[in-house]
Parts: structure tokens; sequence; C-alpha cells
């Protein structure tokens, strides 16, 4: 056991087939070496805590264990409290909401084991390209954005349970995807320090725990082009020593293109020199270890500076230890997320018409293909149809009665390498509007709102800001509201 170990945090995957079975031997080498804690993807509740509980009474060290969490803890784990996405919560404008949404996710995580949540995104959404960030910004104002971070972030973490700013210094420039290729912003420095640092120094005011790095060039303030992970310039000089933070410096996922192309070992060493404390999502532990402790031996590391970082770490996992012991009530907050996810369904374009039934549902899915499965479309489908709409799938939508409804999907998911809807997807969508006799038409959109702007056709659109489970639901339950209301105003015609 080596406390260099100790700067690691692996991942831990949830497999349909076979729960947490498959990591088993890895999670045991993780625990023998000492690492700092986990990232852990996926699972049902039950099962993340049995997890979770293991790992804490096994490891040797007080452990950090984190989840990507910013819609809630219901985004990674089965039973849990969905979210809408942080920009859809922040278009309410409403302060208080953006509180409670962190204090459910921090709740429901401390309950689970987790004590570390990878949220709030504080990068700017000003870039439309953007294939990575979009509806995960709270906004492109970076004061608004500074204000509703810092709000998160006091929540969270007076629920016990770390935040995390990211991506530092900013993600919401590229226009190209870290998980693939190393993004370059070509912004001046005055232009990065006066909007995109600013929703970063409100979370570092209001006591951050820690500050994930971007894997993004930022030449004006690293002429070398390294990616910010990896730069000694952006994440000591200018975070630690101008901004003067002093919680966690923890990197991005480690598997991601944007930083490996010198390899994973080589990567470790120097993100650790430019000023990191923890490392993210490792592929290969043992090499990385080794790496580190032999850079250290070889002077290429100062010792001296990662047993700072690994005392760090510590005082951190202590603090969260404490709130682990605390015996605090976790209420049932699904109507609640229920309501808010309803509040931001709204219409992007034209008015909601009355959708006379029965309803030929077409589904255009721009969210299959890559590596990993498109959510279920189900929970659309089936609460409208227990709402009591006469609903068709993927049928005649030519149909001269009833309406059409189009279900478009297009969330920003890491392997498209997009923000918008592909062509594919844009051609089905006027293709199934053409065939369409019906009077009513609608398009639902699932993504963020800009997106209704790439498409030319003449038909109303809904916006429902994503496709997770508690989206579709809420857009349903709109729908069924109006249909209600157009019920009831025929019956109050034909009575009249």
């Amino acid at each position: 056991m080596s406390e260099i170990a100790e700067l690691f945090y692996p991942a831990v995957r949830w497999d349909a087939s076979r729960g947490y079975e498959g990591e088993r031997a890895g999670i045991e080498q993780a625990l023998k070496l000492g690492v700092g804690g986990f990232i852990l993807f996926g699972g049902p509740a039950e099962h993340v805590a049995a997890l979770t509980e293991d790992l804490h009474s096994k490891s040797r060290n007080p452990l950090l264990i984190g989840a990507d969490l910013e819609r809630g803890a219901g985004q990674q784990f089965a039973g849990q409290t969905a979210l809408p996405p942080l920009a859809a919560i922040a278009s309410l404008g409403d302060v208080q909401a953006i509180r409670r949404a962190a204090a459910v996710s921090a709740r429901e995580a401390r309950e689970l084991g987790i004590n570390w949540i990878y949220a709030p995104d504080c990068d700017l959404d000003v870039e439309p390209n953007n294939p990575i960030i979009g509806t995960r910004s709270f906004g492109s104002d970076p004061e608004q954005v500074g204000e509703y971070a810092g709000a998160w972030i006091d929540a969270c973490q007076a629920e016990g349970v770390l935040a995390c700013a990211k991506h530092f210094p900013g993600h919401g420039r590229t226009t190209t995807d870290s998980h693939k290729e190393l993004p370059r912003v070509e912004e001046s420095a005055d232009i990065v320090k006066q909007t995109d640092l600013v929703p970063f120094r409100r979370a570092i005011e209001r006591g951050v725990a820690s500050i994930m790095s971007a894997h993004v060039a930022f030449p004006a303030l690293d002429p070398s082009g390294a990616p910010a992970t990896l730069s000694r310039e952006i994440l000591t000089n200018l975070l630690r020593e101008e901004l003067q933070f002093t919680g966690l410096v923890v990197t991005d996922a480690l598997i991601m293109e944007g930083v490996l192309g010198g390899g994973e070992a080589e990567a470790v060493v120097r993100a650790v020199g430019a000023g990191c404390d923890c490392l993210l999502y490792p592929s290969n532990i043992v090499e990385s270890e080794l790496a580190v402790r032999n850079a250290i031996d070889e002077n290429r590391l100062d010792g001296e500076r990662v047993h700072q970082s690994i005392e760090r770490r510590k005082r951190w996992a202590r603090w969260a230890a404490l709130s682990r012991e605390t015996n605090r009530p976790v209420r049932d907050e699904s109507g609640w997320s229920s309501q808010l996810a309803e509040q931001v369904v709204h219409m992007v374009r034209g008015k909601l018409p009355a959708l006379e039934q029965p309803w030929h549902l077409v589904i255009v899915d721009d969210d299959v293909g890559g590596p990993y499965p498109a959510p279920s479309r189900d929970p659309l489908i089936s609460t409208l149809r227990a709402g009591g709409v006469d609903l068709s799938t993927n049928g005649d939508s030519a149909a001269e009665r009833g309406a059409t409804v189009i279900a478009l999907f297009g969330d920003i998911r890491a392997w498209k390498g997009r923000p918008g809807y592909s062509t594919a997807a844009k051609a089905d969508v006027q293709r199934t509007l053409d065939n369409a006799r019906a009077r009513d038409r609608l398009i639902i959109q699932f993504s963020h709102p800009r997106l209704a702007d790439e498409l030319d056709v003449d038909a109303p659109i809904l916006c429902a800001w994503g496709g997770e489970a508690v989206m579709q639901r809420a857009a349903a339950r709109v729908l069924l509201r109006a249909v209600a209301a157009n019920s009831g105003a025929r019956s109050a015609q034909a009575a009249g």
C-alpha cells in the first residue's frame, strides 16, 4: 500500500446483466493499493448503497466516492430523484429552485454513501457549435452563471457533500469534444478572465471543495498549447496563485483523448506536476501509480508537492466522513422534481394545437448509435396512454383523422461530436410532416431550445430540454393537461 495511490479514483460501472460483479477484481486491487476513492456509474439504489458500504468498510483510508449527478442522483442511479438539466432549471430564474435541486441531489447521494458530486457545471453556454456543454450549463451570462453555481455549491456542501466546479478554465467555447480530441480556445487571456473565469471565481468565494480541470488548450493562458489538465501555468499559476484556490484540483476523466497524447502514464505525471491533487478515472492504476513514484525518484516531480496533495485529500475525506456519520432524514422529492420538470417545458415556436385524437406518434431518435444504448422512450408513450390518449406509434402518420405528433430526441452525447440534429433526423421530421394529412401537428423537441432553429418546418415546437425519463413524462403531462382543457372547452361550448 502506497500513499501515492490516494491520488487515484478508478471507475466502477454497473452492468445490466452482471451488476458490479465484473468490477470486483479491480475494486479489490484498488483497495489493496490504497486509492483515494472511486467514481461510480449506474446501478439500482440499493446495490449502490451496498457497494459503497463495502468500499468504506474495507478501505484503510477515508474514501471520496463521487458521481456525475448534474441532473440529480437519478441521473445515474435507478430509484433516485431525477431532475431537469441545469439550463432548464436556470431558465426559471429561481435561485431557490437551484438550491433545492442541489440539496436533493446531495442528500440522496449521501444516503447512498456518495460524498462527492462532480457538479455544478460552471461553463458558459456561449458557443452554439459546442458539442458537449449545451444544457449542462446554467447559461451564457457570466455573473448569472456564477450566482447560480454559487447557490448550487452552498446547498450541496451544506448537506456534507463535496461539490465540484467544472471544467476550469472553461469548456463552453470549444467546438470539438475533449472525449475525442484536444480542443483549443483561441480567445485572448483578457476575454477568458473577464468572462469564462467569473463563475469559477464565484465558486471559490463560496468555498467550493473541488475544481475539475478541462482537457482543453488555451494558448493565450499557456503558449505551450498543453491542455489545462497538464498545464502548470493554468492550474498552479492561475488557479492556485492568482485565484487563490485552496481546495482539491481534480482531473477530468483520464480515458479522454484530449489528455492522452503521450499515453496515460505520461498524462498522470504531467497532471500531478501541473497541480492536480486527484486523478479521475485512470484505466491502469498500477502503471500510473508506478509512473508517479518513478517521477518522484527521478526528480521530475516534487515529492513534497505530491505529499501536499495527499494531505489536502485527507482533510476533505475526513470532512465528508464526519457528515456520513450524521443521521439526516432524506425526504421523497419525486413530486417536487416532477412539478419542476413540467415548469420548464415550454413552446419555442407557435401555439400548442388542440391535438384531436387519435394521435399518430412518430419517434425520430437522433440519440441512437454510439457506445451506449439510447434511453427508453417508453416513459413518453406509457404516460400518454395512461392519461387516456388514443395513441399509435410510428404507424400511419398519413391518416386523415387526429393529430401527428413527432417526438424528436437530440440530446448532447459525447460520441456525436456535434451539438445539433443529424441530416437524417431533420429529413425524417420533414418527411413525416410532408406525409401528414391531419390538421393538427406538433413537434416535441427533447433537446436545447436553440436547436429549434435547425428545423425549417411549418409546425409548432414544444421544448422539453432533454430525453431523460423525467422530461419525457413531464412533456406528456403538459400535453395531457392541454387535452383536458380542450375537452372542457368543447363541452362548455356544446352545453352553451
